[in-house]
């Protein structure tokens, strides 16, 4: 704000009006219009001195808006309506939620700014409440790790030329101030799994309660008291013994032991160097981590150095790692479609059809996928990268008849019928053995409707009359004759038949 007894005193000394604006680097304009008031009430360059504080009783019976902060500002009196309602919020929310609930339900018209000078000038008390901070208190060794994403900066690939956004996970454990950071090139599920086991390792333990922010890749839903925490995240906890403790949303404070070192690590480990690949990045943080910011006298530490305070009292107090090595498993909810597919990363894998139309939870395991629907397991399928995994037997038996009875199938059906039946479907697909197979399956397929006996006698009478095609066999069983003898012509010989249907069976050729 402008100094008006700083302008006029200026004046009144006998500089001149445009010497006073430069000087004081304001519009000569704002000069000439508070030397006014002055030359009004019979002031003058060189008169009687006046000290500052009269000065200032002469400037506020002059220009009362600059000092009364309801006449500067004509929104004050708007605000001012609700003056009640304003005392009744501040006592139980902040002013932001104040001015929100005034303006969606009463109205208000005014904005964030002019309000928070408003409570400022009228309710001081609640306006300083909003930054008050209160100092966490101190933490047991090996009770908390408070964890975030901080972004690094832009890193250009050697190999493909393309420019990549770089993070660091960084876990800072809250009584001895030591860190463990991790670069990363992707914020997913299974980076971030990844990126805790990596940090249990390096700290040779694991801290009793995980405080994360509420990213996703840890927290599926953020709420106050009952969040709901991601799957593979809650594998993690679960495995190591700890338990996951989200900050509250919006809230850095509840982790400040991470947050603030946040621009020293991009400062101290990132800039100014150059990087080969992520690999090279995550193994000059671990060093870094050791060596430098392991070895700062903290502040907070009265000058101890991090690494000594863990190594003295908090490396023996973490959890111990235990035995079985984690397994990182990413999941995912995808849904059946009518092919009885579910998508699973690149891959497809197929569940029984009971479940088409249904979400399932598919845990992709480094070697194994698993599917569940209500915990229970209903598929497991070895991983594949990409690609297609079908079993026909999630398919209905009816609609996959085809596709499943392959020449193989049709060879040891046929056996299980008969040696005829064997014979025939042999020959059918002795030659060609795809182009026939749709009569192999017909001839074993006769099974269904007719015995075994019956069928094996059909496909017996179809061999000695030279014809052992499907349809030859299924107009002798319709017929009913496969129990009776080909004809034969006047010389003995066995008449050739065309059995193409259940009349007409045998029309032998007559001799002239």
């Amino acid at each position: 704000m402008i100094d008006v007894v700083e302008v006029l005193q200026h004046w009144h000394a006998g500089r001149p009006k445009s010497v006073v604006a430069s000087s004081l680097g304001i519009d000569p304009k704002t000069v000439r219009k508070y030397v006014a008031k002055a030359t009004e009430a019979g002031l003058c360059p060189g008169g009687p001195a006046l000290g500052r504080a009269e000065w200032a009783e002469l400037v506020r019976g002059w220009f009362p808006e600059l000092v009364d902060a309801k006449a500067r500002s004509l929104t004050f009196g708007v605000i001012d309506t609700h003056r009640e309602r304003i005392a009744d919020m501040l006592a139980t929310n902040t002013v932001a939620t104040a001015h929100q609930r005034l303006r969606d339900e009463h109205g208000l018209t005014v904005g964030v700014s002019s309000f928070r000078r408003f409570v400022a000038s009228e309710f001081p008390d609640s306006s300083l409440r909003d930054r008050v901070t209160v100092l966490r208190p101190d933490v047991a060794a090996g009770e908390e790790a408070q964890i975030d994403y901080g972004h690094l900066g832009s890193w250009q690939d050697p190999d493909s030329g393309r420019v990549r956004r770089v993070w660091a996970f960084v876990m800072v454990l809250a009584c001895s101030r030591h860190m463990f950071v991790r670069p990363v090139l992707r914020l997913d599920a299974r980076s971030w799994v990844a990126a805790h086991v990596a940090a249990f390792a390096f700290f040779g333990g694991a801290p009793r309660r995980l405080v994360p922010d509420n990213l996703a890749t840890g927290v599926d839903r953020p709420d106050l008291y009952d969040p709901k925490i991601n799957r593979a995240y809650a594998e993690l906890a679960a495995h190591y013994g700890a338990l996951v403790d989200p900050a509250r949303a919006l809230k850095p404070k509840d982790k400040p032991r991470v947050e603030r070192p946040m621009p020293y690590v991009r400062d101290s480990m990132w800039r100014g160097r150059e990087w080969r690949d992520e690999a090279h990045m995550q193994a000059a943080a671990l060093t870094w981590c050791v060596e430098v910011a392991g070895r700062r006298h903290h502040r907070s530490l009265e000058g101890a150095q991090p690494l000594a305070v863990f190594n003295a009292i908090e490396a023996e107090e973490l959890i111990a790692l235990p035995p079985a090595v984690f397994e990182l498993a990413g999941w995912s909810t995808p849904k059946v479609g009518p092919d009885c597919h579910v998508k699973v990363a690149k891959t497809l894998y197929s569940v029984p059809w009971r479940y088409i139309g249904r979400p399932v939870d598919a845990r992709e395991g480094e070697r194994t996928v698993e599917m569940f629907v209500d915990g229970a397991v209903i598929k497991t399928w070895a991983r594949l990268d990409k690609g297609r995994q079908t079993d026909w037997d999630d398919y209905p038996p009816e609609k996959v008849a085809f596709f499943i009875r392959t020449p193989t199938w049709c060879r040891r059906r046929a056996a299980e019928l008969g040696t005829s039946v064997t014979e025939v479907v042999a020959s059918l697909l002795e030659i060609n053995a795809l182009h026939r197979l749709r009569s192999a399956q017909g001839v074993v397929g006769l099974a269904d409707r007719y015995s075994a006996e019956r069928l094996d006698a059909a496909c017996a009478r179809a061999v000695t009359v030279g014809d052992p095609s499907y349809r030859t066999v299924k107009g002798i069983l319709v017929a009913g004759t496969e129990s009776e003898s080909p004809a034969e012509t006047d010389d003995g010989a066995t008449a050739p038949a065309h059995l193409h249907g259940p009349t007409g069976l045998f029309d032998t050729a007559t001799a002239s």
